[in-house]
């Protein structure tokens, strides 16, 4: 992908979370809208499967695709009602948040604390960065590894678990258990609990009443799309070339922030069908920012564009060589560079 320029002029930074900040105000009418066209086309498509299944699986697989956008735009309204920016009750946040939950898998207490304490420590080299994001070391770090957990690294992180099997497992087996075990998280983990076994009953219900095939041929291929759709805009959008990542005593929350996250520069239909979450920089600057305001903040003040790492698709499908976080460089490295520049240092 090569170098990007990137502005972080610390003049610059200062003056992003005032700006921001005049975006955080709830809308309960954009919030309704969102509502109405991103559940009434999942309904629709979900039902149009399923009429269709008897006919032809080839036929509903490629609406699984389109509906697992849908998905992410549902899935999109559980992440701000997590963030409680989605509308400006905490009861309604948490009422919808659990409903999207029961469609998305995704877990809405647990999975918010964990991706609240992702916004707190994003890019932060300690011994919890794993903690609601994708797990990466430094050069140093790899190399000090005995040779066997080089190559238990080397396969997470290679293309087929993280973008296919990886999402899978993520969505149906790692957010099913309380893996999490810090201090202050018991409450989290009894939601968790609660939500699988309020998930359980619901999918018992649509299989007594629909039969499974409503599962395994409607409901499972658009979660399977989703979590790759998922997992892949969350890589892109920590993982690429000129990320930040600093250890606590230089950390910076707004360069975590701004260069840490990027703007994924991708056509206006993607950004609706994502809900937006391609301004991650704004998003992540101020998390209280719904995501239906996040184009307008970009849009409306050109420094938000200025300051972005922009990255388009095209240069996003690089990002999936990025490996290893090289502290002397400041920016990630590919397995080839790594063995080139430090493969035969003692």
């Amino acid at each position: 992908m090569g170098h990007q320029k990137y502005n972080y002029d610390p003049s610059l930074l200062q003056q992003l979370p005032s700006i921001v900040k005049a975006y955080q105000l709830p809308d309960s009418r954009k919030a309704t809208i969102q509502i109405l066209n991103s559940f009434l086309p999942f309904i629709a498509i979900w039902i149009a499967m399923y009429l269709l299944i008897d006919i032809s699986f080839w036929l509903v697989l490629p609406l699984a695709m389109v509906n697992a956008f849908f998905l992410v735009r549902i899935f999109i309204i559980q992440h701000d009602c997590g963030h409680q920016s989605f509308t400006g009750s905490r009861k309604a946040n948490d009422i919808i948040g659990e409903i999207c939950s029961m469609i998305s898998f995704m877990p809405y207490r647990y999975w918010a604390k964990s991706h609240n304490f992702h916004h707190g420590h994003n890019g932060l080299l300690w011994e919890h960065r794993d903690i609601g994001d994708i797990n990466l070391l430094t050069v140093a770090e790899f190399k000090a590894l005995p040779w066997f957990k080089k190559f238990h690294y080397a396969l997470f992180r290679s293309f087929p678990v993280l973008f296919v099997i990886g999402p899978a497992w993520y969505l149906l087996i790692q957010n099913r258990f309380p893996l999490i075990r810090l201090k202050g998280w018991e409450h989290a983990h009894k939601a968790l609990m609660k939500h699988n076994l309020l998930l359980i009953g619901l999918h018992v219900g649509i299989i007594l009443l629909l039969g499974y095939k409503a599962f395994l041929m409607v409901h499972l291929p658009i979660l399977l799309f989703f979590a790759i759709i998922a997992i892949w805009f969350f890589y892109v959008q920590h993982q690429h070339e000129t990320a930040y990542k600093e250890w606590k005593d230089k950390w910076d929350y707004i360069r975590s922030a701004v260069q840490g996250s990027t703007f994924y520069n991708l056509p206006k239909l993607f950004h609706w069908l994502t809900g937006n979450i391609g301004y991650h920089h704004i998003h992540h600057l101020n998390p209280l920012v719904p995501n239906y305001e996040l184009a307008r903040c970009h849009n409306e003040n050109p420094i938000m564009d200025q300051v972005a790492n922009k990255i388009t698709f095209l240069e996003s499908l690089k990002c999936m060589f990025n490996k290893l976080w090289d502290e002397e460089q400041h920016r990630m490295i590919t397995y080839r560079e790594y063995f080139r520049r430090y493969g035969k240092k003692k």
